[in-house]
């Protein structure tokens, strides 16, 4: 209870507190920062992907220079040779300002990343951008971009259909709890519920032959995950388990001593404030070990 307490009071924190906390989970605010922390992470064993933070951009001229700066990765991540792929949100590359304006933007971005043999991951947002996402990732796909994947959410109760949907596609999907708050009439909205909506989503996809990106840090989906590729015996270059930056590290290193493919997602970028107070308000457990480490610190 005192930790729920403290993750709701994150606002209140002052913000050079919040700074403090957020280098755990958060490369730095230069691309220089998070190449360097790629580096640190493929030495470890680990591929990642680069995260731009920022989202909901309503500006043009914003969503031309984030878009740039994504371009910026690319190049980056190819000229340092470093196992890392790219993340992006529509809503960044500006799906609220003009739905054509962004399919452009996103598309500049897959064909330099096909030049350079790159992959790059579309995120998903929340419900209002749910089918237009889809529909923006079909239509790459069918202009042949199979250097792309999506994400769904398992929160969501549509997630089923979706990944019926994509199957034909092979879309390399990441699998994902949710974190945005949606109504219960679209959403589960139980822990055990999202569980096993987890899990049985994760079924269909290696079922449907599709290449899961399994995203959690939940100890009994992941034990779900080990024991269902070891029974079926489904080959390691089949999935990959995806974690973010600077949770359950020693769960990061059991995974890979233990051979599995693991990806960790690593965000940096100016936009570090509202990432870190999301990050922590989810993990209620988290805020509390932070605040006592900040108070307890030498």
């Amino acid at each position: 209870m005192l930790n729920s307490l403290i993750a709701k009071s994150l606002p209140m924190v002052p913000k050079p507190i919040v700074h403090w906390a957020s280098k755990k989970y958060v490369a730095g605010e230069r691309l220089e920062d998070a190449v360097q922390m790629v580096r640190t992470l493929n030495g470890s064993g680990a591929t990642a992907t680069m995260d731009l933070l920022g989202e909901f951009v309503t500006e043009r001229a914003q969503a031309v220079d984030c878009t740039k700066v994504c371009g910026q990765i690319l190049d980056a991540i190819a000229q340092n040779r470093l196992r890392s792929g790219l993340s992006v949100k529509l809503t960044s590359l500006g799906l609220d300002v003009e739905d054509e304006f962004c399919y452009a933007n996103v598309r500049s971005l897959m064909m330099k990343a096909r030049e350079q043999g790159l992959f790059v991951r579309i995120d998903m947002e929340n419900s209002p951008y749910t089918t237009r996402t889809l529909a923006m990732y079909r239509r790459l796909r069918e202009e042949g971009f199979d250097n792309t994947g999506v994400v769904i959410q398992a929160y969501m109760r549509r997630s089923e259909q979706d990944l019926r949907d994509l199957a034909p596609l092979r879309a390399p999907v990441r699998l994902c709890k949710g974190i945005y708050r949606e109504d219960a009439v679209i959403a589960f909205k139980g822990r055990e519920e999202i569980r096993e909506n987890y899990k049985r989503l994760l079924v269909q996809l290696f079922e449907s032959g599709m290449q899961p990106a399994i995203a959690t840090h939940d100890d009994p989906l992941i034990d779900f995950a080990r024991d269902y590729i070891a029974k079926n015996g489904i080959a390691k270059d089949r999935y990959e388990f995806q974690m973010l930056l600077g949770v359950r590290e020693s769960k990061r290193d059991e995974l890979i001593r233990e051979g599995h493919n693991v990806r960790i997602y690593v965000p940096f970028g100016d936009q570090w404030y509202n990432y870190s107070l999301r990050r922590l308000k989810e993990n209620p457990d988290m805020a509390g070990h932070i605040m006592k480490a900040f108070f307890l610190r030498e």
